[in-house]
């Protein structure tokens, strides 16, 4: 496994020891704990500020079942604030959300207010700065107290990224201080009627006139769609797919509407529309690099995607495996406690097991993406194949030792198997992640 001490991905500085040492670093330590006890509602978005910069180790010791096993201290105490912040203001929530169809902003910019807004984001331009692997532990986190709003929040993380990593001055300048507060929102526009997994087939074009281009097409699915304020459209200025381009497109700006409201099995909890455009005029300044560059933004972005939801669907796993073994502890049949049942117990031996075994591969490929390993992308989707389907398997297995009362309303876990359902198709369907492992297994 890559996550123990020989085999690790991440390259360790050799000066780390004698720079946690200083009384910056404990200052800094000190500083996170208590913020981390406390859980202020108050805290600046900057609430980590620096610690993503600090050459900590990822891992220095064993991963077992527990959420917190492998952890540094440091990364235990994110983890704690995100525990925390789903108890308190997710998870008494998460029904009437998924109920009465509520986008909750405001839940949402008080996770920002926590550094969640922005949370692998340069700190430069008010993002937290923290690692892959942070983040896919905060999400794995607040999941347990809504994985749909969680989702979404993962998803404007991938937009604010995207021109973290590819925006110029001026685009970072613009969009990033209040992208990161999330008092702007941010949607990730790829998918289009025509092209689902087939992502390179797209046909909303962009056709450059003065200082502007013109778009013409339309989007699919889009998570926020015409509730957020900052579009992420791919588009088509030449054909093939080196003639693919990213646009940041303001909800604004003229020729851009939006279709209707989508009725979902899941995932409630966030607005979803397609995206149209009808001679939609955006300024070419709004162009993230370069004409032709589009695709390689695009698929860079859904490696650390999938990451994300991968971990998102640990989290319901995680909360319904919690709720399974509380439950079986004191519910009586046949004059016994499930627990005492040897079938309960393999079935809960078996959960616990494919659980610990997605978590390791989820922060692993977390690891390779902080990295920039060789084989990223091959581990990011192992990562999501494995990790979605067993989740959603564990989920499922944990409502049904509930019986008849996990198919009600009242308990979470059928929002959790709901919510969940849909990872095993968005940012690459559990087919498309086995095309690009067997490409390269075949190319080896």
């Amino acid at each position: 496994s890559v996550m123990g001490r020989r085999h690790t991905v991440i390259d360790f500085d050799s000066q780390f020891d004698e720079l946690f040492e200083s009384s910056k670093m404990k200052l800094l330590s000190k500083c996170v704990k208590r913020v981390a006890l406390s859980h202020s509602r108050t805290a600046k978005p900057c609430f980590y500020k620096n610690v993503g910069y600090l050459k900590r180790t990822c891992s220095h010791n064993v991963i077992s079942h527990h959420i917190s096993d492998g952890l540094d201290q440091e990364q235990k105490q994110i983890q704690e604030v995100a525990l925390n912040f789903a108890k308190e203001e997710m998870f008494p929530n998460m029904a009437l959300w998924d109920e009465k169809e509520i986008f909750p902003v405001d839940c949402l910019r008080k996770a920002a207010a926590l550094g969640f807004g922005a949370i692998v984001v340069n700190e430069e331009y008010g993002g937290t700065g923290l690692k892959r692997l942070d983040s896919s532990i905060i999400y794995e986190a607040l999941s347990q107290g809504c994985v749909s709003t969680t989702a979404y929040l993962s998803i404007h993380n991938m937009c604010v990224s995207v021109i973290d990593h590819f925006g110029t001055l001026e685009q970072k300048e613009k969009y990033i201080p209040t992208l990161a507060t999330m008092d702007k929102m941010a949607s990730y526009c790829l998918t289009e009627p025509g092209s689902g997994s087939d992502a390179a087939s797209l046909s909303t074009t962009a056709v450059k006139k003065g200082d502007h281009y013109v778009l013409n097409g339309s989007k699919a699915f889009i998570s926020g769609g015409g509730d957020t304020d900052v579009y992420i459209v791919f588009c088509r200025t030449s054909p093939g797919t080196k003639g693919i381009s990213c646009l940041i497109v303001d909800k604004d700006s003229p020729g851009l509407c939006f279709g209707k409201k989508e009725k979902k099995l899941g995932w409630n909890s966030q607005p979803t529309r397609a995206v149209i455009f009808e001679d939609c005029r955006v300024p070419t300044k709004n162009l993230l690099t370069e004409e032709g560059k589009g695709f390689p933004i695009a698929m860079k972005a859904l490696n650390g995607g999938r990451v994300s939801i991968a971990s998102c669907s640990l989290g319901a796993a995680q909360a319904s495996l919690q709720a399974a073994l509380e439950h079986v502890k004191v519910r009586k049949q046949f004059n016994n406690i499930l627990g005492n049942f040897q079938n309960t117990q393999f079935n809960l031996a078996v959960m616990a097991t494919e659980l610990s075994a997605s978590r390791m591969m989820v922060r692993n490929a977390a690891m390779a993406l902080d990295q920039g390993h060789a084989e990223t992308a091959v581990l990011c989707a192992m990562a999501k194949l494995f990790a979605t389907r067993s989740c959603s398997k564990i989920v499922n297995g944990c409502l049904q030792m509930f019986g008849g009362y996990g198919y009600l309303k009242d308990y979470p876990l059928q929002q959790y198997l709901r919510d969940i359902r849909v990872h095993e198709i968005l940012e690459g369907t559990s087919e498309v992640m086995q095309i690009v492992i067997s490409k390269s297994l075949l190319a080896a």
